[in-house]
Parts: C-alpha cells; sequence; structure tokens
C-alpha cells in the first residue's frame, strides 16, 4: 500500500497541456460504424442530406473516416479554460469498499453549469452553427442538461437557441428549466401546439407527459 499512497486522490492539468486536437476514433477501427440511414428511404445518407441537421463543418467530421486528429478551434479551446482542466480522482474509498484491486478513477465536471461533459460538445455545435452565419439553433432535451449547456454555449457565440424540453421533466425539474431562461433561452414543454407533430400527438393523447425524441 506504500506504493499505493504515492498516487494523489486528485490529478490536475495544466491549462497549457489541455489538448488541442479532437480524437477521431473512426480513423482507427477497422470495422467502421453503420452509416446514419435517411428515416423515410432507409438509404445511407449523404452530405447533402445530413447538412439539414448538422452545419458543413460537423458533417465533414462526421463522415471523416481517415483523420485521427482534429484540430480544435482556439476559441473553443478558450471557452473550455472557464471550467478545464477538471481533476482526474482516485475513488480510494470505493475500491475499498468494493475489495477490488482494479484501480478506479472517475473524471469530475461538476465545474461548469450543466453539470456534465454535455458542455465540451455544446459549445462546438453551437461555434461551427455561427461560424457558418446561423443566427439560432434549435434542439430538444430531456432532464435538461444538454439544453442547458447549449444554452450556455449559445449565450457566449450571441446566438438564438430554442430548447424543447420533455413535459415531465419541463414541471418537475423548475430549475433547470429557469438556467435555461437565464442564458437567453426560450424552452417550451413537448409536445406543444408550436409544432405540427406535436399538434397531433396532443390531439390524440391531450395528457401526454412527452417523451423523448
Amino acid at each position: 500500500m506504500s506504493a499505493e499512497s504515492k498516487i494523489p486522490y486528485k490529478i490536475y492539468l495544466e491549462e497549457s497541456e489541455m489538448p488541442k486536437e479532437w480524437y477521431n476514433v473512426r480513423a482507427d477501427m477497422i470495422n467502421k460504424p453503420a452509416p446514419l440511414l435517411n428515416p423515410g428511404t432507409l438509404q445511407p445518407m449523404t452530405a447533402e442530406e445530413l447538412g439539414g441537421v448538422f452545419c458543413a463543418d460537423l458533417v465533414e467530421q462526421e463522415l471523416d473516416n481517415d483523420n485521427r486528429l482534429i484540430e480544435i478551434p482556439e476559441e473553443i479551446r478558450n471557452f473550455y479554460k472557464m471550467y478545464r482542466p477538471s481533476p482526474l480522482v482516485r475513488a480510494y474509498r470505493l475500491e475499498e469498499k468494493l475489495q477490488t484491486p482494479a484501480k478506479i478513477y472517475y473524471k469530475f465536471e461538476g465545474n461548469n453549469t450543466s453539470g456534465s461533459h454535455k458542455l465540451n460538445s455544446a459549445i462546438a455545435q453551437a461555434y461551427y452553427a455561427k461560424k457558418q452565419g446561423l443566427k439560432g439553433v434549435t434542439t430538444e432535451t430531456g432532464a435538461g442538461q444538454w439544453g442547458t449547456a447549449l444554452s450556455m454555449a449559445c449565450s457566449y457565440l450571441d446566438l438564438d437557441c430554442i430548447v424543447y424540453m420533455v413535459k415531465c421533466s419541463y414541471e418537475q425539474k423548475p430549475f433547470r428549466r429557469e438556467v435555461m431562461r437565464t442564458y437567453g433561452a426560450s424552452v417550451t414543454p413537448s409536445p406543444s401546439d408550436t409544432t405540427e407533430v406535436g399538434r397531433k400527438i396532443l390531439a390524440e393523447h391531450p395528457d401526454t407527459t412527452g417523451s423523448l425524441g
């Protein structure tokens, strides 16, 4: 145990040690993931079709099977510095409780507003949306962590953000809902009468509490 005691509870990186590239695991996979299918034709989606949902840069990344490393734009890296690097924590007490020879670590991401890793992706998606010239983004959220992350990212980049939040979560989690609104997002319980599919669902099931998309 003397050697084990040399491993600290928390391991921190310096800001200068933060990664400057995202790792694209597809480039190292011998068997590539199955392609995304068009729900209408059930055929692999083309870049043009994916462009209806994703920004052009994100479509390029989504279809990239060759480049292992993708450069992280400096503006995104500067945003990350507000809550990263975050500590890698050794779970000594859990190891002891489990009586396991395994070394257990967890990454603590609780110092950002969304309370999860989702902000790492949200700021990138908002960044590429603004780069493409979009004025805002629309998304769905269940418990509200993703909606919170995207709301914060859009606020930082002066983008409009429309969030459809599962109705039961909208009602059960007012704090999460209002955090999104604090960042300037429009939050609507889903299903709602603002969309065609929402109106159809409400007509058939007026008391529905909603579900994930």
